[in-house]
């Protein structure tokens, strides 16, 4: 665990992971309540590892998949997610983990065909998947469902609330051989479904009062009013008193997230939009635009209230009211995660209060000069090339510092994907990149590279 901790450049656990992995090493059904931000991922991802490193013979834990003796038969774990989202970024978090232990992410929005060509390259140890792929594959015997000892539902409740209940029962069924359940949810107002089944031993560090106010003493909570019940102008100084910080805007409706985008954009805020309805490909572009900093506000659903951890978020706006305590709970929980702060700003039109949710906060505008739109430091660009490409992250510092002409400090977060990578570079400098790029090679092959929209 301590190595582990060293590559994820954690200095310490906090209380509610250290006794999670006490509960974990005593207990084989377990439910986890714990705030959004608070680190419930490691909480069962460190003591999943060090459970399966005893169970898993050495030489199938680690190294380069293609020489290593494959696990037969596998997975040993299965992790249930509501969202492609928090897939993809479990794995990602495993894979920083560096213990040895292979994981492969299943979701809707891309064919299980391809997907199951992964999972048979890659044997996985452990498999995170939405419910509905993950009964897909048990169901066609892309995973071998008696070869899995450990369920790990994360945020059970809202798999339960987005209707997956058939889904998670079916694979249920499929899994014979389960002895441990560990489910995770971020608020204490959930039965444990029934057809989980055993007795579990619960852990509630949600500490959450009745009325939901709040608890987490590094978030602000501050109303803003509106004089008219349309909000976008409020919205629009709002977002200029508080400069170049990023922002994420929550609203109730997809339709809602294309009209507040569509005006934002008009008026020349760099934003990106996130809901359900959009195509998979632009639902990852549009967040690594803003977890890279070209987009300083993400407008979306409360699709982005859980599963997403993008480091430093400074600001949540409730644009719509949320609809209960739970949601202004997750929304909330984007910021002042882990040891940093956050402001939370409510807007309220005419005729709405926010009493039950929050009954004594401060009101107004934050200080500063608005009418200013505010401009990023960095735009994002799209790479037609990834991994499988035999492009990784150090063969694209060294394309855009050679061929582009930037310096190290002028290059910010690149992400790698199978077959692309986006490149966070300096907003000033981005076009003159692209005039440079224009035609050139990475590591003797053509591409694609253009800003990421």
């Amino acid at each position: 665990m301590k190595e582990i901790l060293y590559h994820l450049g954690i200095e310490a656990l906090n209380a509610m992971q250290q006794e999670t992995i006490a509960a974990y090493r005593r207990n084989r059904q377990l439910v986890l309540l714990s705030p959004t931000g608070s680190g419930k991922t490691l909480a069962y991802l460190l003591p999943l590892a060090e459970e399966l490193h005893a169970t898993v013979p050495e030489s199938s834990s680690g190294g380069n998949a293609k020489e290593t003796p494959k696990l037969t038969p596998w997975p040993r774990a299965l992790v249930l997610v509501p969202s492609r989202e928090l897939a993809a970024q479990t794995v990602d978090v495993i894979k920083a983990m560096k213990c040895g232990l292979r994981a492969v992410a299943c979701y809707g929005g891309r064919a299980a065909m391809d997907e199951h060509r992964v999972l048979r390259e890659v044997q996985p140890h452990i498999v995170v998947a939405t419910p509905g792929r993950a009964a897909d594959h048990l169901r066609k015997q892309n995973i071998d469902g008696s070869a899995v000892g450990i369920l790990v539902i994360d945020e059970f409740d809202k798999s339960l609330e987005l209707g997956f209940q058939a889904e998670m029962e079916e694979v249920l069924r499929m899994l014979p051989r389960v002895n441990r359940r560990f489910l995770l949810s971020a608020t204490d107002n959930e039965q444990i479904p029934a057809f989980v089944g055993a007795a579990f031993e619960k852990l509630d560090f949600t500490d959450q009062p009745s009325d939901g106010t709040p608890q987490n003493d590094k978030l602000t909570v501050h109303l803003v009013r509106s004089p008219e019940k349309d909000k976008l102008q409020t919205l629009r100084e709002l977002l200029c008193r508080l400069g170049a910080e990023s922002s994420m805007v929550f609203v109730n409706y997809r339709e809602s997230v294309e009209r507040v985008a569509n005006f934002l954009k008009k008026e020349g805020f760099s934003i990106s939009a996130f809901h359900g309805g959009m195509e998979q490909r632009d639902r990852e572009r549009a967040l690594y635009r803003f977890a890279g900093g070209s987009a300083l506000t993400l407008i979306s659903t409360d699709l982005a209230a859980r599963g997403l951890d993008i480091d430093d978020v400074r600001h949540i706006i409730h644009y719509h009211l949320p609809l209960n305590a739970d949601a202004f709970t997750h929304r909330n929980g984007r910021t002042a995660r882990w040891d940093r702060e956050g402001d939370a700003w409510v807007i309220l039109g005419p005729e709405e209060n926010m009493e039950q949710l929050i009954p004594s906060t401060p009101e107004g505008m934050p200080e500063g000069q608005g009418g200013a739109v505010p401009l990023p430091l960095w735009t994002t660009l799209y790479i037609g090339k990834g991994k499988k490409d035999k492009v990784n992250k150090v063969d694209i510092v060294g394309f855009l510092s050679k061929v582009g002409g930037l310096q190290r400090e002028e290059l910010g977060r690149i992400d790698v994907g199978d077959h692309w990578a986006y490149a966070a570079v300096a907003r000033q400098k981005a076009d003159d990149v692209l005039l440079r790029v224009r035609g050139q090679k990475i590591k003797g092959v053509k591409t694609l590279i253009e800003k990421a929209r």
